[in-house]
């Protein structure tokens, strides 16, 4: 995969776990069906650490949850790392 797909894919994931963390407050205040925590988990998890994180503030939802106050934002910086890691070993060839 290029870096245009990367790039590509980053966003989509991250556009999508926060819309889903947006959707499961939405339903949590009306009682409806929910997304489980481990699919929101998941999206984060993917990539997807950047749209939780700011579905988490913004939507103020999953704050109170060790898993997610922490985990989310471990999961950034992991990909972060990741991220400067593989750039870093892109950039010395």
């Amino acid at each position: 995969m290029d870096f245009t797909g990367v790039v590509v894919y980053l966003a989509g994931v991250n556009l999508i776990a926060f819309a889903a963390f947006g959707v499961d407050k939405s339903r949590a205040e009306r009682g409806a069906w929910r997304i489980s925590e481990s699919a929101l988990l998941f999206l984060a998890a993917v990539g997807g650490s950047i749209g939780a994180l700011a579905g988490m503030r913004l939507f103020h939802h999953k704050t109170r949850k060790p898993l997610f106050s922490i985990g989310v934002p471990v999961l950034l910086i992991a990909h972060a790392a990741f991220a400067f890691w593989l750039a870093s070993a892109h950039f010395m060839r």
